[in-house]
Protein backbone atom coordinates (compact mmCIF):
# COMPACT_ATOMS: atom_id res chain seq x y z
CA UNK A 1 0.00 0.00 0.00
CA UNK A 2 2.76 2.57 0.73
CA UNK A 3 4.23 1.86 -2.72
CA UNK A 4 0.83 2.67 -4.29
CA UNK A 5 0.73 6.03 -2.49
CA UNK A 6 4.28 6.78 -3.62
CA UNK A 7 3.30 5.96 -7.21
CA UNK A 8 0.33 8.33 -7.00
CA UNK A 9 2.61 11.08 -5.67
CA UNK A 10 5.06 10.57 -8.53
CA UNK A 11 2.26 10.61 -11.12
CA UNK A 12 0.92 13.80 -9.55
CA UNK A 13 4.25 15.64 -9.83
CA UNK A 14 3.80 17.25 -13.30
CA UNK A 15 0.08 18.01 -12.92
CA UNK A 16 0.45 21.20 -10.82
CA UNK A 17 2.77 22.65 -13.46
CA UNK A 18 0.31 21.73 -16.23
CA UNK A 19 -2.50 23.43 -14.31
CA UNK A 20 -0.24 26.40 -13.65
CA UNK A 21 0.26 26.94 -17.37
CA UNK A 22 -3.21 25.97 -18.63
CA UNK A 23 -5.48 27.91 -16.28
CA UNK A 24 -3.96 31.38 -16.83
CA UNK A 25 -4.10 30.76 -20.59
CA UNK A 26 -7.76 29.74 -20.39
CA UNK A 27 -8.66 32.62 -18.07
CA UNK A 28 -6.70 35.60 -19.32
CA UNK A 29 -9.72 37.75 -20.11
CA UNK A 30 -10.57 41.13 -18.60
CA UNK A 31 -11.45 40.99 -14.91
CA UNK A 32 -14.44 43.34 -15.14
CA UNK A 33 -16.56 41.42 -12.61
CA UNK A 34 -13.74 41.38 -10.08
CA UNK A 35 -13.01 45.08 -10.63
CA UNK A 36 -16.68 45.93 -10.22
CA UNK A 37 -16.89 43.98 -6.95
CA UNK A 38 -13.77 45.69 -5.62
CA UNK A 39 -15.06 49.09 -6.70
CA UNK A 40 -18.33 48.44 -4.89
CA UNK A 41 -16.39 47.57 -1.70
CA UNK A 42 -14.30 50.69 -2.14
CA UNK A 43 -17.39 52.87 -2.53
CA UNK A 44 -18.91 51.40 0.61
CA UNK A 45 -15.70 52.04 2.56
CA UNK A 46 -15.21 55.60 1.25
CA UNK A 47 -16.43 58.21 3.76
CA UNK A 48 -17.44 61.67 2.60
CA UNK A 49 -14.31 63.29 4.01
CA UNK A 50 -11.69 61.10 2.26
CA UNK A 51 -8.65 60.23 4.40
CA UNK A 52 -9.34 56.72 5.61
CA UNK A 53 -11.39 56.09 2.48
CA UNK A 54 -8.35 56.71 0.31
CA UNK A 55 -6.31 54.32 2.46
CA UNK A 56 -8.96 51.60 2.15
CA UNK A 57 -9.15 52.10 -1.61
CA UNK A 58 -5.40 51.55 -1.86
CA UNK A 59 -5.50 48.45 0.35
CA UNK A 60 -8.47 46.92 -1.46
CA UNK A 61 -6.98 47.65 -4.87
CA UNK A 62 -3.73 45.89 -3.90
CA UNK A 63 -5.42 42.76 -2.57
CA UNK A 64 -8.44 42.36 -4.85
CA UNK A 65 -7.76 43.80 -8.29
CA UNK A 66 -5.45 42.28 -10.88
CA UNK A 67 -2.54 44.45 -12.00
CA UNK A 68 0.52 44.57 -14.22
CA UNK A 69 2.81 45.06 -11.23
CA UNK A 70 3.62 43.10 -8.07
CA UNK A 71 4.32 44.83 -4.77
CA UNK A 72 6.70 42.78 -2.65
CA UNK A 73 7.97 44.12 0.71
CA UNK A 74 7.74 47.71 -0.47
CA UNK A 75 9.26 47.09 -3.89
CA UNK A 76 7.19 47.38 -7.06
CA UNK A 77 8.03 44.88 -9.79
CA UNK A 78 6.73 45.68 -13.27
CA UNK A 79 5.63 42.55 -15.11
CA UNK A 80 6.18 41.96 -18.85
CA UNK A 81 2.44 41.96 -19.47
CA UNK A 82 1.38 41.18 -23.03
CA UNK A 83 -1.87 42.60 -24.42
CA UNK A 84 -3.62 40.50 -27.06
CA UNK A 85 -6.80 42.38 -27.91
CA UNK A 86 -8.88 42.46 -24.70
CA UNK A 87 -6.72 39.75 -23.10
CA UNK A 88 -3.79 40.29 -20.75
CA UNK A 89 -1.06 37.71 -20.22
CA UNK A 90 1.46 37.67 -17.35
CA UNK A 91 -0.47 39.68 -14.78
CA UNK A 92 -0.18 39.68 -10.98
CA UNK A 93 -2.81 37.02 -10.34
CA UNK A 94 -1.48 34.79 -13.09
CA UNK A 95 2.00 35.01 -11.55
CA UNK A 96 0.67 34.19 -8.08
CA UNK A 97 -1.27 31.26 -9.53
CA UNK A 98 1.93 29.87 -11.04
CA UNK A 99 3.73 30.47 -7.72
CA UNK A 100 1.06 28.38 -5.98
CA UNK A 101 1.55 25.59 -8.54
CA UNK A 102 5.33 25.67 -8.06
CA UNK A 103 4.89 25.41 -4.28
CA UNK A 104 2.65 22.37 -4.76
CA UNK A 105 5.20 20.84 -7.12
CA UNK A 106 8.05 21.35 -4.64
CA UNK A 107 5.97 20.02 -1.73
CA UNK A 108 5.02 16.87 -3.62
CA UNK A 109 8.62 16.51 -4.76
CA UNK A 110 9.83 16.59 -1.16
CA UNK A 111 7.16 14.10 -0.08
CA UNK A 112 7.95 11.68 -2.92
CA UNK A 113 11.67 11.54 -2.09
CA UNK A 114 10.96 9.39 0.97
CA UNK A 115 11.28 5.76 -0.17
CA UNK A 116 10.81 3.88 3.11
CA UNK A 117 7.89 1.51 3.61
CA UNK A 118 6.86 3.35 6.78
CA UNK A 119 5.93 6.93 5.84
CA UNK A 120 6.48 9.87 8.14
CA UNK A 121 6.27 13.64 8.14
CA UNK A 122 5.18 15.26 4.89
CA UNK A 123 4.65 12.01 3.02
CA UNK A 124 2.45 10.72 5.82
CA UNK A 125 0.31 13.88 5.56
CA UNK A 126 -0.02 13.38 1.81
CA UNK A 127 -1.07 9.76 2.28
CA UNK A 128 -3.85 10.87 4.62
CA UNK A 129 -4.95 13.38 1.98
CA UNK A 130 -4.77 10.74 -0.78
CA UNK A 131 -6.90 8.29 1.20
CA UNK A 132 -9.48 10.97 2.01
CA UNK A 133 -9.84 12.19 -1.58
CA UNK A 134 -9.91 8.62 -2.88
CA UNK A 135 -12.53 7.31 -0.45
CA UNK A 136 -14.70 10.40 0.06
CA UNK A 137 -14.54 12.27 -3.26
CA UNK A 138 -13.37 10.29 -6.28
CA UNK A 139 -14.44 6.75 -5.40
CA UNK A 140 -18.14 7.38 -4.64
CA UNK A 141 -18.64 9.51 -7.77
CA UNK A 142 -16.35 8.08 -10.47
CA UNK A 143 -16.66 4.41 -9.52
CA UNK A 144 -14.29 2.23 -11.59
CA UNK A 145 -12.03 5.13 -12.66
CA UNK A 146 -10.88 6.10 -9.17
CA UNK A 147 -7.17 5.41 -9.64
CA UNK A 148 -7.08 7.15 -13.03
CA UNK A 149 -8.65 10.36 -11.73
CA UNK A 150 -7.01 10.47 -8.31
CA UNK A 151 -3.80 12.34 -9.36
CA UNK A 152 -5.86 15.06 -11.08
CA UNK A 153 -8.17 15.65 -8.13
CA UNK A 154 -5.27 15.56 -5.69
CA UNK A 155 -3.46 18.21 -7.74
CA UNK A 156 -6.61 20.30 -8.12
CA UNK A 157 -7.25 20.32 -4.38
CA UNK A 158 -3.72 21.23 -3.36
CA UNK A 159 -3.35 23.89 -6.08
CA UNK A 160 -6.56 25.67 -5.07
CA UNK A 161 -5.68 25.38 -1.37
CA UNK A 162 -2.20 26.85 -1.81
CA UNK A 163 -3.57 29.67 -3.95
CA UNK A 164 -6.25 30.45 -1.36
CA UNK A 165 -3.70 30.57 1.46
CA UNK A 166 -1.20 32.75 -0.42
CA UNK A 167 -3.73 35.58 -0.31
CA UNK A 168 -3.41 35.68 3.47
CA UNK A 169 0.25 36.67 3.33
CA UNK A 170 0.97 40.38 3.92
CA UNK A 171 2.25 40.96 0.39
CA UNK A 172 0.57 37.97 -1.19
CA UNK A 173 -2.40 37.76 -3.50
CA UNK A 174 -5.00 35.06 -3.96
CA UNK A 175 -5.36 34.15 -7.62
CA UNK A 176 -8.61 32.35 -6.85
CA UNK A 177 -10.06 35.74 -5.85
CA UNK A 178 -9.96 36.55 -9.58
CA UNK A 179 -13.01 35.41 -11.53
CA UNK A 180 -10.83 34.67 -14.58
CA UNK A 181 -8.79 32.08 -12.71
CA UNK A 182 -11.84 30.33 -11.25
CA UNK A 183 -13.42 30.45 -14.71
CA UNK A 184 -10.33 28.71 -16.11
CA UNK A 185 -10.66 25.97 -13.48
CA UNK A 186 -14.36 25.64 -14.27
CA UNK A 187 -13.55 25.32 -17.99
CA UNK A 188 -11.25 22.41 -17.11
CA UNK A 189 -14.19 20.81 -15.31
CA UNK A 190 -16.50 21.47 -18.27
CA UNK A 191 -14.01 19.88 -20.66
CA UNK A 192 -13.72 16.87 -18.36
CA UNK A 193 -17.52 16.55 -18.17
CA UNK A 194 -17.95 16.61 -21.95
CA UNK A 195 -14.91 14.47 -22.71
CA UNK A 196 -15.68 11.71 -20.20
CA UNK A 197 -19.39 11.79 -21.05
CA UNK A 198 -18.60 11.11 -24.72
CA UNK A 199 -15.93 8.52 -23.91
CA UNK A 200 -18.16 6.64 -21.49
CA UNK A 201 -21.44 6.74 -23.44
CA UNK A 202 -20.50 7.67 -27.00
CA UNK A 203 -21.55 10.88 -28.73
CA UNK A 204 -25.21 9.93 -29.10
CA UNK A 205 -25.34 8.57 -25.57
CA UNK A 206 -23.91 11.84 -24.27
CA UNK A 207 -26.44 13.91 -26.24
CA UNK A 208 -29.28 11.78 -24.85
CA UNK A 209 -28.76 13.29 -21.40
CA UNK A 210 -30.36 16.46 -22.81
CA UNK A 211 -33.52 14.55 -23.81
CA UNK A 212 -35.02 13.12 -20.61
CA UNK A 213 -37.16 9.98 -21.17
CA UNK A 214 -40.92 10.03 -20.67
CA UNK A 215 -41.37 13.65 -21.73
CA UNK A 216 -44.18 14.36 -24.26
CA UNK A 217 -42.96 15.21 -27.74
CA UNK A 218 -44.51 18.68 -27.69
CA UNK A 219 -42.64 19.51 -24.48
CA UNK A 220 -39.27 18.09 -25.59
CA UNK A 221 -37.85 21.31 -27.18
CA UNK A 222 -38.39 23.20 -23.93
CA UNK A 223 -36.86 20.39 -21.87
CA UNK A 224 -33.81 20.26 -24.12
CA UNK A 225 -33.21 23.96 -23.49
CA UNK A 226 -33.72 23.45 -19.73
CA UNK A 227 -31.27 20.52 -19.66
CA UNK A 228 -28.62 22.43 -21.63
CA UNK A 229 -28.93 25.42 -19.28
CA UNK A 230 -28.76 23.07 -16.29
CA UNK A 231 -25.62 21.47 -17.72
CA UNK A 232 -23.88 24.78 -18.43
CA UNK A 233 -24.77 26.36 -15.10
CA UNK A 234 -22.69 23.76 -13.24
CA UNK A 235 -19.27 25.20 -14.21
CA UNK A 236 -20.72 28.69 -13.75
CA UNK A 237 -21.61 27.79 -10.15
CA UNK A 238 -18.05 26.53 -9.59
CA UNK A 239 -16.68 29.82 -10.93
CA UNK A 240 -18.78 32.13 -8.77
CA UNK A 241 -18.67 30.08 -5.56
CA UNK A 242 -14.86 29.98 -5.27
CA UNK A 243 -14.30 33.51 -6.58
CA UNK A 244 -16.93 35.14 -4.35
CA UNK A 245 -15.78 33.41 -1.16
CA UNK A 246 -12.13 34.33 -1.66
CA UNK A 247 -12.90 37.90 -2.74
CA UNK A 248 -15.27 38.57 0.16
CA UNK A 249 -12.95 37.16 2.82
CA UNK A 250 -9.92 39.16 1.70
CA UNK A 251 -12.04 42.31 1.35
CA UNK A 252 -13.23 42.01 4.95
CA UNK A 253 -9.68 41.56 6.29
CA UNK A 254 -8.38 44.47 4.19
CA UNK A 255 -11.16 46.78 5.41
CA UNK A 256 -10.57 45.84 9.06
CA UNK A 257 -6.83 46.50 8.80
CA UNK A 258 -7.50 49.74 6.96
CA UNK A 259 -9.48 51.03 9.94
CA UNK A 260 -6.32 51.20 12.06
CA UNK A 261 -5.81 54.98 12.12
CA UNK A 262 -5.59 55.56 15.88
CA UNK A 263 -4.68 53.38 18.90
CA UNK A 264 -8.37 53.37 19.84
CA UNK A 265 -9.25 51.47 16.67
CA UNK A 266 -6.08 49.38 16.53
CA UNK A 267 -6.82 46.78 19.23
CA UNK A 268 -10.38 45.87 18.19
CA UNK A 269 -9.49 45.99 14.47
CA UNK A 270 -6.50 43.67 14.87
CA UNK A 271 -8.49 41.32 17.14
CA UNK A 272 -11.36 41.00 14.67
CA UNK A 273 -9.00 40.78 11.68
CA UNK A 274 -7.09 37.96 13.41
CA UNK A 275 -10.31 36.06 14.04
CA UNK A 276 -11.40 36.54 10.42
CA UNK A 277 -7.97 35.39 9.23
CA UNK A 278 -8.30 32.11 11.13
CA UNK A 279 -11.78 31.77 9.65
CA UNK A 280 -10.32 32.41 6.19
CA UNK A 281 -7.88 29.53 6.66
CA UNK A 282 -10.84 27.25 7.33
CA UNK A 283 -12.76 28.73 4.39
CA UNK A 284 -9.74 28.17 2.11
CA UNK A 285 -9.72 24.49 3.06
CA UNK A 286 -13.49 24.08 2.76
CA UNK A 287 -13.71 25.84 -0.61
CA UNK A 288 -10.93 23.65 -2.01
CA UNK A 289 -12.83 20.57 -0.89
CA UNK A 290 -16.16 21.84 -2.24
CA UNK A 291 -14.63 22.59 -5.65
CA UNK A 292 -13.23 19.08 -6.14
CA UNK A 293 -16.33 17.45 -4.66
CA UNK A 294 -18.67 19.29 -7.05
CA UNK A 295 -16.29 18.56 -9.93
CA UNK A 296 -16.39 14.84 -9.12
CA UNK A 297 -20.19 14.91 -8.79
CA UNK A 298 -20.66 16.75 -12.09
CA UNK A 299 -18.28 14.46 -14.00
CA UNK A 300 -19.87 11.38 -12.42
CA UNK A 301 -23.37 12.53 -13.39
CA UNK A 302 -22.23 13.02 -16.98
CA UNK A 303 -20.55 9.60 -17.14
CA UNK A 304 -23.46 7.79 -15.45
CA UNK A 305 -26.63 9.84 -16.18
CA UNK A 306 -28.88 6.98 -15.05
CA UNK A 307 -27.60 7.41 -11.47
Amino acid sequence: MPKLYLKILLISLPLPLVLGMAVPALASGPDSLQTAAASHAESAAQPHGGGIGETLVEILSHHLVDAETIEFFGFTIHLPTVHVGPLRLITKHQVWWVIAMLLVFLTVRLASRQKSDVPSGLRNAFEVLIVFIRDEVVGPNLHGRTEAFLPYFLSLFTCILFSNLLGLLPWGSSATGNVNVTAGLALCTLGLMIGMGIRQNGLMGFLRIFTPPGVPLWLMPLMVVVEIVSFMIRPFALTIRLFANMLAGHAVIAVLLGLIITPVFAIPSVAVATAVTFLEILVALIQSYIFIMLTAVFVGLTMHPAH
